[in-house]
């Protein structure tokens, strides 16, 4: 496919990695071979699956690095994806050591510390590939600002396109949508065991992907790009 509506920069687990798995069967989507895959859901969910995950799931099992952007007039693909080979080139590979947690009544990854190298990779994919990036249309605009901004967030809007970036930046694979509390809690409670063997390592962070969403909504992986140039 490639007739895409837009395209994101997203960190997403290795290939073929039981995390990997694990994200697309919990989404009941997965993006690296653009098909619907939910598996089994975990005995004890509060609620069926596919309410929980409805709003993530068309994304993909990610973290944000650049968010989703419109091509700008006169860009291409190609020279968007030069653009990002020689960002992830002069990054170097690091690891994360992830949690589950609830940072904002939702339930997501997160990292048990944000390293230095994680900051540097955020900042350059959100700074290196902005002139690619299409202004937000109005109404976008207006639907950031109705989450209630501050003026740093309304100063990355109107320069970045996105309020949450570089100091406002928070790394989180999200895994559901929002919950009331006590969904969350039992939600929570279930998927803590199921993730604990998956979590136990390190997760590496050797790529950057582009991720690009299709006219069904959906978005794909379309390629990966090593760290350091590997």
């Amino acid at each position: 496919m490639g007739d895409w509506r837009r395209h994101a920069i997203y960190f997403a687990p290795p290939r073929e990695s039981a995390l990997a798995a694990f994200g697309a069967g919990w989404l009941g989507w997965d993006a690296e071979r653009g098909v619907r895959c939910a598996g089994d859901p975990p005995a004890g969910l509060p609620r069926p699956r596919d309410e929980l995950v409805e709003r993530p799931r068309r994304y993909g099992f990610h973290a944000t690095l650049k968010a989703p952007f419109r091509l700008a007039e006169g860009r291409t693909v190609a020279a968007l994806d030069a653009a990002l080979a020689g960002i992830a080139a002069g990054q170097a590979p690091f690891a994360l050591r992830l949690a589950l947690a609830a940072p904002g009544g939702f339930l997501a990854l997160v990292p048990e510390e944000v390293p230095e190298a994680l900051r540097a990779l955020e900042r350059a994919c959100v700074t290196g590939v902005d002139a690619f990036r299409a202004p937000p249309e109005a109404g976008e605009t207006l639907r950031r600002r109705m989450a209630g901004l501050d003026a740093v967030e309304e100063e990355n809007l109107r320069r970045w396109g996105y309020p949450y970036v570089l100091e406002r930046f928070r790394f989180h694979m999200t895994l559901s949508g929002p919950l009331d509390a006590g969904v969350r809690v039992v939600v929570r409670e279930v998927l803590e065991p199921v993730l604990a063997p998956l979590l136990a390592a390190p997760v590496p962070v050797a790529e950057v992907c582009r991720f690009a969403e299709a006219a069904d909504g959906c978005f794909r992986l379309v390629r990966r790009f090593p760290l350091g140039g590997a």
